[in-house]
């Protein structure tokens, strides 16, 4: 069986198993198997992971912004194992909440040096 992979899965939404939005994906990882062949480890989800697979000027920009919003730069994308997805159709579904995903750095950033800081924030839900 022949798979487009960059038809069936790139730019498409992932959404957890709740319904919420989790991201898009902006890239594929591959790993090899003890025989050398190669398949689909991981999702990609993130600025960095966009920008490098742009390439060129603009890339390099998407990454530089998401750097330039975390503690510790580079960042690294979102990685989500292929076993967390459920299935494929017009979005990437999810077998997970989006609470049980690593939170995106530039999020985290975000959310302490700039969304906190707004009044009544705290009381916001999220």
């Amino acid at each position: 069986m022949r798979l487009q992979l960059a038809k069936q899965l790139l730019d498409r939404q992932i959404v957890d198993v709740d319904g919420r939005l989790v991201g898009r994906v902006d890239d594929i990882a591959f790993a090899y198997d003890a025989e050398g062949h190669p398949y689909v480890d991981c999702l990609l989800t993130g600025q960095g992971a966009l920008g490098q697979r742009i390439g060129g000027r603009i890339g390099r920009l998407l990454v530089a912004v998401a750097d330039r919003f975390t503690d510790e730069p580079p960042v690294p994308p979102l990685r989500i194992p292929l076993a967390m997805v459920a299935r494929v159709d017009s979005a990437v579904r999810l077998r997970c909440r989006d609470a049980d995903l690593p939170s995106s750095p530039v999020e985290s950033w975000l959310r302490r040096h700039l969304i906190g800081r707004i009044p009544g924030a705290d009381r916001a839900s999220g």
